[in-house]
């Protein structure tokens, strides 16, 4: 284990109806005007985000919306929600709905404070220390932006999808997580987002940084939790406590508690950037595609802790290494396609996909060489988009 720092200064409120409680804990950020973030209409018609308007202003606080808010969200509603901010006034920012919704409301929260491009935080030509206090009401169990400091926004100019990591700037002063909100989502929608949040653990569980034992079982436990939670979810959809026990794991995916301790990874979150970054694909869905790749790569190039995850989580009894890694894999595959999740290009309904131009992306983005748990060149990372096209 490797020294670390680790803050999750979020306060979490959890339960049946607790988004009424947003008005007072919006006022109890110190704001007088919000910006009140949101997406395609949903939160709209199910009457939640009239419900966050109301609770809000009688709090006090005044506010003003953005809404349409597209998945893989794009910078040119970055830039119009900084400048609604700047003209009004605005000093604080509320997100109602799942991670395109709240990854946006932390850019605009930036980027409002900051003189020049809100990009330039994405691209690394400067540091996001400060930005305006952030709310927000969950509705989409997945990303896990409401309990961490992460955004990820795509520039529409050359559709370059970006990952902003921050220490505090970006972490939500409050996250609202009522279960039965999520009662009407799609099953598809649900199941990609179980896949997201197996992702955020295992991007972090696959590290080559020894005995972090204590982090290692923190993540193993949550993989078989959530494994557990979603044939039951999927299963009973208005279940509440299958739900319930999805939403939290969901947050704790990606909280950073999962990584303390260790170097982390990241390089299958890359590798599906592109993929949807290019054609436009659910984040989720095309991360159940990657993920079992590039464990197949490294099945046969560095199998110890594939073969670890899959003794610990699917309860493999195979003695070999790489017999074993191979084992999981297949549960995985099985178990992704179980929920009705894709675990090939083709069934992404990419038929022809342009590897060549995926992997000069990705390392343009990213450098010759990436990752944390396995050194890939251009070429290994050409194979693993091979293995997802079989």
């Amino acid at each position: 284990m490797i020294d670390f720092s680790y803050c999750s200064p979020t306060r979490y409120i959890f339960g049946r109806g607790v988004e009424s409680q947003v008005g007072e804990l919006t006022a109890a950020m110190g704001v007088k005007k919000v910006l009140v973030v949101s997406g395609h209409g949903s939160a709209r018609r199910s009457g939640l985000l009239d419900r966050v308007l109301v609770s809000i202003c009688a709090a006090g606080v005044q506010t003003l919306e953005l809404t349409g808010i597209d998945p893989n969200p794009t910078d040119d509603r970055v830039y119009e929600g900084i400048e609604i901010c700047r003209r009004e006034g605005v000093d604080g920012v509320v997100a109602v709905g799942g991670g395109s919704a709240i990854d946006t409301a932390k850019a605009i929260a930036g980027g409002v404070l900051y003189d020049g491009d809100f990009w330039d935080f994405y691209e690394g030509k400067a540091v996001m220390e400060r930005a305006l206090p952030i709310g927000v009401v969950l509705t989409i169990p997945a990303a896990g932006s409401e309990g961490s400091g992460n955004s990820v926004i795509t520039r529409k100019s050359d559709m370059k999808k970006i990952s902003l990591r921050t220490d505090m700037a970006l972490r939500p002063k409050f996250a609202i997580l009522n279960p039965e909100l999520t009662f009407t989502l799609p099953p598809f929608q649900v199941a990609s987002g179980i896949a997201d949040m197996m992702a955020h653990i295992m991007e972090r569980y696959f590290s080559p940084t020894d005995d972090c034992t204590t982090t290692d079982r923190v993540a193993e436990g949550l993989l078989k939790a959530i494994i557990e939670e979603a044939t039951r979810t999927m299963a009973a959809p208005d279940d509440y406590q299958p739900r319930a026990n999805i939403m939290w794991a969901g947050t704790l995916a990606h909280n950073g508690v999962c990584g303390c301790g260790r170097v982390e990874d990241w390089v299958s979150h890359f590798m599906e950037h592109e993929i949807s970054a290019v054609y436009g694909v659910t984040h989720g869905a095309g991360l159940a595609v990657v993920f079992p790749a590039w464990m197949t790569f490294m099945a046969q190039h560095k199998p110890e802790r594939v073969a670890q995850f899959a003794r610990r989580v699917f309860d493999v009894k195979e003695s070999d290494d790489r017999a074993a890694a191979f084992e999981g894999i297949s549960c995985l595959r099985a178990f992704y396609g179980s929920i009705g999740l894709p675990v090939s290009f083709g069934e992404l309904g990419i038929e022809n996909p342009d590897i060549d131009l995926l992997v000069k992306r990705l390392h343009a983005n990213k450098g010759e060489v990436i990752g944390g748990y396995y050194r890939l060149t251009q070429a290994d990372t050409y194979e693993i988009y091979k293995i997802m096209n079989l």
